[in-house]
């Protein structure tokens, strides 16, 4: 979720700080909705939102929610703030909500977009292949980078029965080529061991956890991309790089998982796994910066509003 601020963030002209919040019990149970001012609800050691109060405030997760909306009320409207994703409250309350456009999710304060905002540019890519060669560039062409969620109450299980699948796949696919394998927080620990145990050999490089974190750098140095379909957020970010995406599907539990992973493949980003490598060409997904150019117009309206002169 803080990724998904911080590409929104980072595409804009301003500086900007991370403020994690955490809600204290019994008030995080009611979110997104709060009773009372939900100022006086944040945990001890949770970051504090205090005056002057920012130009931009961009949230995402439920418990940002409520303090979003207040600190558009405290500020008087003069903080222009972007939600993301569905904040099952009224649209209205904030100024603009970016939800997937797979959530069907509309109306006048809505900018849906494919998919989740991500910090994947050109200029990251290239900073992280320089940052990473000592680690990737010895692998042997052409470079697979597998991208290994968790499981998902709408987008699939991923178990060990599914990761064994997974495993037949990607060792035809190390017959010709290197892979380079992450794992996610969503990993299931069996699932992980099971991965780190079955894929062995010179030519596979397996993330042990430890940092620096070389995702952009596996992302950066991939000349194909193997993603389980359980992650709308790294197939994004897979997306942003223009470099053949193979999806891992698992049996998605609701209609809008679907509806995603379909639009993906319609828009000939992404194809099914099998257990080969196909190269094919598309213009590298960008709606983050789609929707950075529509936070940049809500900015310059309210610079340029009578009451925000002076």
């Amino acid at each position: 979720m803080e990724n998904q601020c911080l590409g929104l963030a980072e595409r804009l002209a301003l500086p900007h700080r991370v403020l994690r919040v955490k809600v204290a019990p019994p008030w995080r149970w009611f979110a997104p909705r709060s009773l009372g001012s939900p100022f006086q609800h944040l945990k001890s050691d949770s970051d504090r939102l205090t005056p002057p109060w920012p130009r931009l405030l961009i949230g995402c997760g439920r418990q940002s929610i409520a303090l979003s909306i207040a600190v558009r009320a405290a500020s008087a409207r003069r903080t222009v703030t972007v939600q993301c994703q569905n904040p099952r409250v009224d649209p209205a309350k904030f100024d603009l909500v970016i939800p997937p456009e797979h959530d069907g999710l509309v109306g006048p304060h809505v900018f849906p977009i494919v998919g989740s905002p991500n910090r994947v540019t050109a200029a990251t890519l290239a900073e992280a292949r320089a940052q990473f060669a000592p680690l990737f560039a010895p692998l042997a062409a052409p470079r697979v980078a597998v991208l290994v969620g968790g499981s998902s109450r709408s987008h699939g299980h991923l178990g060990e029965r599914q990761a064994r699948d997974l495993v037949q796949g990607l060792r035809a696919v190390a017959q010709g080529a290197s892979l380079m394998v992450t794992t996610s927080r969503r990993t299931d620990d069996a699932v992980a061991n099971l991965l780190r145990t079955e894929l062995t050999g010179p030519n596979i490089y397996f993330w042990d956890g430890e940092p620096p974190n070389p995702y952009f750098g596996l992302l950066a140095w991939a000349d194909a991309i193997v993603v389980t379909s359980d992650s709308v957020n790294m197939i994004c970010e897979a997306a942003g790089t223009g470099k053949p995406i193979q999806i891992f599907r698992l049996t998605a539990r609701s209609a809008r998982a679907r509806k995603f992973q379909d639009s993906i493949m319609q828009r000939g980003i992404a194809r099914p796994f099998a257990g080969r490598i196909e190269q094919w060409d598309y213009t590298p997904l960008d709606e983050t910066g789609r929707a950075a150019q529509r936070i940049q117009s809500l900015l310059d309206a309210r610079a340029s509003a009578p009451d925000m002169r002076g």
